[in-house]
């Protein structure tokens, strides 16, 4: 599909930002307008953003229900209760349980652990682990990235006296669970200053603030800092605020000293080495890690993340990288099923503005990512399902800027439970609903998302040459680091660039160009990968002029530092 090509002029408060900005960054141009994009307005607020301090966390006392929270965990370990922690199947929830549950572990012995089976349990609260608890003896659970709608669960565990602190950061409802204290800047009175958190980083925040409460140096719990980041990464919450800074300072410990359990997935994956990106995180280790909830369970992604023995570890490393093979295969054949339905339906030329597609045989772990593979192909909002303990349950997933929460709200009658955020979100429902709830999904979908939202948009941060990319401007680019959504890698065009004359076809079938490129402006011959982009190559190999757009990569197979090459987003043939 065809992306259309956008560039935003700065505002004029931006452009007077670039002003300030270019005072220090005059030699390389393009800093101050990629400074200026993401509402830096001075010097001083461009050396905290390319040098993140952990100094600039925000006081986690200022979250709505903190003190109540921290009290009655002082409380419970006060009185020696047994205490559980619990937490969701995937890798925000599993990173979340690991790291909360190994730092109380430093202070307090009776303490557990609890990951619900998705099969059997589902997502969230069951009954089953609430009975389970009550058996044990548990008199507190702090139950992290989900929580926030188990009214009737938790409403049960008090008449068991038993306790619930809630830290999660899935949008609430209007009526909130009756526990101790709830932890979640999205609730409508919340005025903490970052509204993004990734359910671990609630976890950590509630770990920040029972240290202050207590008196205890802060180092160990910030060198737990690389589950927070993998949990950031995975769970693609916005890379602003502290997020930034977490995940900044938690990639460092990735690179230098990381958990036992995510060094044997570094391993594992072939990352030991090298530098850690985000993108290794989302790519390789976030994978392997949701893996095993996906496929078996999620307890032990747990049991890796909080393993003390360098071999024990790596074992239990070997079956999670497993079970992300036995997912991929998976992976592969439902995706190929979904795309033979909908190519039946002639979903590409179709005037529906969504797409929901149900297979009572499908498996539950992988419909998340099925979901996810035909947003990116059709380019609309799509819920997968399949049958789960006699219910339709599935995941959806949005396009940029439409949010599928308030179109899977818009149906909430129709439904047993949902729960999720803007761009992704859980749901279970009657198999008999599905028709309508089909019908009114789509009806809300075509009358609420805006034509522009049903083509790929490419969003260009700047314009510039090749005499722009110099070895100060790719060093200074290395800064911008950690990237995510709200601090996306810049995408940049050039126009009218030309074929050296020594660009070629690569791949298996030829399929992608490698290209070495050069443009008026300089006489830098700059190497670039185009992948899939083969129907280009005639018109570039004819030295014909074309426009591209790009990110800067390392290039890690030279051993220069330097050593950059661009990775072609698009290519615009000039005729």
């Amino acid at each position: 599909m065809t992306s259309k090509w956008n560039y935003l002029p700065l505002t004029s408060e931006e452009k007077k930002a670039e002003t300030e900005l270019a005072k220090r960054y005059a030699a390389i141009p393009p800093v101050s307008e990629l400074l200026a994009q993401r509402g830096i307005r001075s010097v001083e607020e461009a050396r905290k953003f390319f040098h993140p301090s952990l100094a600039d966390l925000h006081d986690p006392f200022l979250m709505p229900g903190m003190d109540k929270a921290v009290a009655r965990l002082n409380k419970a370990m006060g009185a020696k209760e047994r205490i559980m922690v619990y937490g969701d199947y995937d890798v925000d929830g599993t990173t979340a349980v690991a790291l909360v549950y190994k730092y109380l572990l430093n202070f307090y012995s009776n303490i557990e652990y609890y990951i619900p089976t998705r099969y059997d349990e589902g997502y969230g609260i069951s009954k089953r682990s609430i009975d389970y608890a009550a058996a044990q003896g548990v008199k507190l659970i702090i139950i992290l990235d989900c929580g926030i709608k188990a009214i009737e669960e938790i409403k049960y565990a008090r008449t068991l006296g038993i306790d619930f602190i809630i830290c999660d950061h899935h949008v609430p409802d209007d009526e909130l669970p009756d526990a101790v204290a709830i932890l979640n800047p999205k609730l409508e009175d919340s005025t903490y200053p970052c509204s993004h958190l990734s359910g671990c980083g609630v976890g950590f925040k509630f770990m920040q603030a029972f240290a202050k409460s207590n008196g205890i140096d802060t180092s160990d719990l910030e060198g737990m800092l690389d589950l927070v980041a993998v949990s950031i990464a995975a769970d693609i919450v916005p890379m602003v605020d502290e997020n930034r800074i977490m995940a900044y300072h938690g990639l460092r410990r990735l690179n230098t000293n990381p958990n036992m359990g995510l060094r044997a997935i570094i391993r594992i994956c072939g990352l030991s080495g090298r530098e850690i990106t985000i993108s290794d995180v989302i790519f390789k280790i976030g994978p392997r890690i949701n893996a095993s909830g996906r496929m078996q369970s999620g307890r032990e992604a747990v049991e890796l993340l909080v393993a003390r023995d360098v071999a024990d570890a790596y074992e239990k490393g070997k079956a999670i990288d497993q079970y992300n093979k036995d997912r991929k295969e998976l992976d592969k054949r439902i995706t190929e099923e979904a795309n033979a339905i909908l190519e039946g339906r002639d979903e590409s030329t179709s005037d529906k503005k969504s797409i929901v597609i149900y297979n009572k045989d499908w498996h539950k772990g992988i419909i998340g990512i099925v979901a996810s593979r035909l947003t990116e192909l059709y380019y609309k909002p799509s819920v997968v399902l399949t049958r789960s303990n006699g219910l339709a349950t599935g995941s959806s997933r949005s396009v940029q800027g439409f949010d599928i929460y308030k179109a899977i709200e818009s149906s909430r009658d129709l439904l047993e439970n949902f729960g999720g955020h803007a761009y992704a979100v859980g749901l279970s429902l009657k198999e008999e609903n599905i028709p309508e709830f089909t019908r009114r999904f789509e009806e809300y979908v075509a009358a609420n998302i805006l034509p522009q939202q049903l083509t790929p948009q490419l969003d260009i941060d700047a314009n510039i040459s090749f005499g722009d990319i110099s070895n100060e401007f790719i060093r200074t680019l290395r800064q911008f680091n950690p990237f995510g959504p709200g601090n996306q890698k810049p995408v940049f065009c050039t126009r009218r660039v030309m074929d050296f004359g020594t660009s070629k076809l690569v791949g298996r079938n030829l399929e992608h160009i490698k290209l070495e490129l050069v443009d008026d402006t300089s006489g830098k011959v700059l190497n670039g990968i185009a992948f899939n982009m083969a129907e280009h190559f005639e018109h570039i190999h004819a030295r014909k002029p074309f426009d591209i757009c790009y990110t800067i990569e390392e290039n890690k197979h030279q051993s220069n530092s330097d050593a950059f090459q661009l990775l072609i987003k698009a290519i615009h043939p000039v005729r």
